[in-house]
C-alpha cells in the first residue's frame, strides 16, 4: 500500500496566553512584553540542538528559527552540538549566559528519559533552564525490514520467541525515545531483542535498508520513502491515537498491546536567570509563528502535531514527562551509567 503525504487540519492555536496571572492578547503582548526592557535582540541568537543536523530536532529548529529571527528583526543560529544523550549540547546551553542570546532546543531525550538514565549529570535539568514554549511533538511507528518474514505484530512476537536474542533492534542512540519504546516493546510483551543503538536517526535507517537490524521505531517521515518503496514493512504506530501519515495503520493499543506509546516532543528552553521579559517575547512570537499556515503545512507533513502555548504550560508538560519516563526507565531496568 502507498502512502501519501497529505495536508492535515491542525487544531489553531489559543490566540490569548495565560501568563504571570495576566490575560495577553495579540494586539497586546508586544507592547507589554517590551515595556522598560532593554533593546532585543541586537545581536545573532543562538539555538543549541543536541543532535546532528538532518534529524528530528534539527528539522524543528531550522524550520522556526528562521521566522523567529525575521519576526526580530535579528538573525537566528543553529549551533548543533550533538553527542551523549543530549548532555553536551544541554550543559553548553546551562553555562551560557542568561542574555536571551543562547537557547536550548530541548527534547524528550533531554528532559524526559535522560534524566533518569544517568546518575549524575552536569546539570539541573529543572533549576538551570527556563520554558519557553512547547513546539512539537511527532508519533512514532514500528517497522521491520523487508526480509523479516512477519505481517503483523503478533507474527513479530512469535519469530522473537522462537529466536530469542538473535532479533536486533536499531535506535538514534541509547536514551532516545525509539530506544525506550524497543525496551518497552521488549517487556510489554515478554520478547528478547538485541539494542543496536546508532548516532543518530540516519545511519539506524540505513542499516535497517541493509538488513543489519531488523525492527526499528522511527518517525513516519522519515521511513515514508521506504516504506513506499517496499524496503520497510510497518506493522503498528506507537501513538495514542493512528498517525496522519499512516491512517490505516493501528495503533499498538487497537492491537492489544497497552502502554507501547511514546512521541518525541521538541520546544524551546533559556537558561536560568534569563530575564522574563525575553522569555516572554520569544514565547508570543513563536506562538505566533505557530499559528501560520506556513508552520501548519510543513510540520504537518511530518506527520507532527503542532502545540504552542504559555512557558507555565510547557513546564508543567517537562514535569509530567519526567515522572512517567522515570516510571518507565525504572519499569524495564534501563541505566547507561
Amino acid at each position: 500500500m502507498k502512502y501519501q503525504l497529505r495536508a492535515f487540519r491542525i487544531l489553531p492555536l489559543i490566540h490569548v496566553l495565560a501568563v504571570g496571572g495576566l490575560i495577553i492578547t495579540p494586539e497586546f503582548s508586544e507592547a507589554w512584553v517590551v515595556a522598560g526592557a532593554v533593546a532585543y535582540p541586537v545581536r545573532p541568537i543562538r539555538v543549541i540542538v543536541t543532535v546532528p543536523p538532518g534529524a528530528g530536532a534539527d528539522f524543528t529548529a531550522r524550520t522556526v528559527g528562521p521566522r523567529l529571527g525575521e519576526a526580530l528583526g535579528s538573525t537566528v543560529v543553529i549551533d548543533n552540538r550533538p553527542g551523549a544523550s543530549g548532555i553536551i549540547g544541554t550543559d553548553i546551553a546551562a553555562r551560557a549566559t542568561p542574555d536571551g542570546y543562547t537557547i536550548l532546543q530541548a527534547s524528550i531525550t533531554t528532559h524526559g528519559i535522560g534524566v533518569h538514565l544517568y546518575s549524575k549529570l552536569p546539570y539541573d535539568p529543572v533549576k538551570d533552564f527556563i520554558p519557553i514554549i512547547h513546539i512539537t511533538s511527532i508519533p512514532l511507528i514500528m517497522v521491520v525490514n523487508r526480509d523479516v518474514p512477519a505481517a503483523s505484530v503478533k507474527d513479530l512476537i512469535a519469530m522473537a520467541k522462537a529466536r530469542p536474542g538473535e532479533l536486533r533492534f536499531a535506535s538514534a542512540g541509547n536514551g532516545t525515545a525509539p530506544h525506550l519504546l524497543g525496551e518497552i516493546f521488549k517487556s510489554a510483551v515478554g520478547v528478547d531483542l538485541l539494542h543496536v543503538p546508532y548516532k543518530g536517526s540516519g545511519p539506524a535507517v540505513v542499516d535497517l535498508v541493509a538488513g543489519q537490524v531488523q525492527v526499528l521505531f522511527g518517525s513516519g517521515v522519515s521511513l515514508l520513502g521506504h516504506i513506499n518503496a517496499g524496503r520497510f514493512r510497518p506493522l503498528a504506530a506507537a501513538s495514542a491515537k493512528r498517525n496522519p501519515l499512516f491512517p490505516q495503520l493501528p495503533t499498538f493499543e487497537e492491537l492489544g498491546y497497552k502502554g507501547i506509546e511514546g512521541s518525541p516532543w521538541y520546544g524551546f528552553l533559556a537558561p536560568a536567570r534569563t530575564p522574563r521579559d525575553i522569555v516572554l517575547r520569544l514565547n508570543v512570537e513563536i506562538n505566533r509563528i505557530l499559528a501560520t499556515r506556513e508552520m501548519r503545512e510543513r510540520f504537518g507533513a511530518q506527520g507532527a502535531e503542532i502545540a504552542g502555548g504559555s512557558p507555565e504550560q510547557f513546564g508543567r508538560f517537562m514535569r509530567e514527562e519526567m515522572v512517567r519516563w522515570g516510571a518507565v526507565v525504572k519499569r524495564v531496568g534501563v541505566k547507561i551509567d
